[in-house]
């Protein structure tokens, strides 16, 4: 077995059954030499209280064996998960009925006498096939969840618990809502809420960054065009306003808007209706408008340049985004969360959270609010710096001195985590190839597999797709 299919066998368990202790003692002397995870059992009735739809394992079994053999066994780890591979271990004269069990649900079985390196072939697939389903559960569960509100929006402070409320107070009506806050503050997250939580869900949601085109081009793809309705319109363009029909439109950074479609963004919130540039034709819009801003649009400020009239049309009902520093308490909860997203997505381990780490996250002021706190998270797990800046929080600590292993943690500790973040991040760079990975970092293809065997890095968890 190589060295990172050995990586790969670590965690999970094999369980194995044999009630011959010679062959049973054999067996798990073999395997674990191979570099498996092994425990052993002299009966099956000891295994059935460790079996679970979420077991991270397999289980190898004898088929002959006093109380419940292995097809007995077998039935009650279907039963338990049809998915749950088992290899069955069998005489000459029990090979038909292994082909039978096979067909009943037996991942493979292998015949006496054998070499231990056939079934370390066959276990190593077992439990490649074990991780596959595992992940695939998981990623079907986390999108399940991403419909819970919870989920979306993290937090137990009361500025959050109530701004939840409100999303789903308002999102159950057609009216139009202003959501304000501070950037990274999770609007677009809000804004996706209200639709979905809302009567439209089943409509389009159509988002579009006013602050983010050209001033040109933002009334075309706000309204759309007619063909030769101005130089290079060469074909009709349908406009992000009718393409939201039955649905949301989100118009985010509103305050960018220029002054002039800010007037025909007035007509459309009263009348519903708009024109196609080029052309004299009214199309009715039945829209649901979320508009956003990162100022507060009603101070009547002349340096905003934003209309007073077209403020007080959109801000029907409002919704105010706390920042995360007036949600100190939520910090470190959404950090927790951020980091077990993040161990999914850069196929990482999250690495041990101490004491001056918490204090790092919890007295910085986050002025990038929860998408800063996200690239922290990203970064914590790669094993690199936190990449805040020390000036906005109250430590004194040294720019750039400090890695997520922290100074409670031994000297050899923190120089294995540097390390370790280096070489994953190059890995992940690199979508999991090793070659480019040990060229760049100018050290030898054995140098590499020998410290990612030390370091407990798996090249398959950055292959995209894995």
């Amino acid at each position: 077995m190589n060295m990172l299919t050995e990586m790969n066998t670590q965690t999970a368990e094999i369980l194995l059954v044999d009630d011959d202790d010679d062959l049973r003692h054999a067996l798990r002397q073999g395997l674990e030499i191979d570099g498996y995870n092994v425990k052993a059992f002299a009966s099956a009735h000891e295994i059935l209280p460790l079996i679970s739809p979420s077991f991270n394992g397999i289980i190898v079994s004898d088929m002959r064996m006093n109380g419940i053999d292995g097809n007995d066994l077998l039935q009650r780890v279907l039963e338990v998960d049809a998915t749950l591979p088992l290899i069955l271990i069998t005489g000459h004269g029990d090979v038909a009925m292994a082909v039978s069990s096979m067909r009943s649900g037996a991942y493979d079985f292998i015949e006496k006498p054998f070499a231990t390196a056939h079934l370390s072939a066959v276990i190593s697939r077992a439990l490649e096939k074990r991780r596959l389903v595992l992940e695939n559960r998981q990623l079907r569960e986390n999108f399940d969840t991403e419909n819970s509100l919870e989920t979306r929006l993290v937090g137990s402070h009361p500025l959050i618990v109530d701004t939840r409320a409100k999303i789903i107070m308002l999102g159950a009506t057609e009216i139009d809502v202003l959501l304000t806050g501070e950037t990274g503050t999770g609007k677009d997250v809000v804004a996706r809420s209200l639709h979905d939580f809302g009567p439209r869900k089943a409509g389009p949601f159509v988002a579009i960054n006013c602050g983010a085109l050209p001033a040109d081009i933002i009334e075309s793809e706000l309204f759309g065009h007619e063909a030769g309705a101005f130089t290079g319109a060469q074909k009709l363009r349908i406009g992000k306003m009718e393409h939201a029909n039955g649905g949301t439109l989100f118009l985010d950074e509103i305050e960018s808007m220029p002054l002039q479609l800010q007037v025909k963004l007035l007509r459309v919130v009263e009348n519903r209706c708009i024109e196609r540039l080029g052309s004299n034709n009214s199309i009715p819009l039945d829209i649901r408008l979320v508009a956003a801003s990162k100022t507060d649009l009603g101070h009547n400020n002349p340096d905003l340049n934003f209309r007073q009239d077209l403020y007080f049309r959109l801000n029907v009902a409002s919704i105010a985004l706390p920042s995360l520093r007036e949600r100190g308490s939520d910090i470190m909860l959404l950090f927790h969360h951020l980091t077990r997203l993040a161990t999914t997505r850069l196929r990482c381990e999250v690495p041990k959270i101490t004491q001056s780490v918490e204090a790092r996250l919890t007295q910085y002021k986050w002025p990038g609010n929860i998408r800063e706190l996200r690239n922290a998270a990203d970064r914590f797990v790669l094993g690199l710096d936190l990449g805040i800046d020390e000036n906005e929080g109250q430590n004194s600590y040294p720019q750039g001195s400090h890695n997520v292993a922290d100074t409670e943690t031994s000297l050899p500790e923190q120089m294995a985590s540097y390390e370790r973040g280096v070489i994953a991040n190059e890995i992940a760079r690199n979508n999991g190839a090793l070659k480019p990975t040990y060229e760049n970092l100018k050290i030898s293809r054995k140098s590499l597999y020998e410290k990612m065997k030390r370091l407990g890095l798996d090249q398959q968890k950055f292959r995209p797709g894995t």
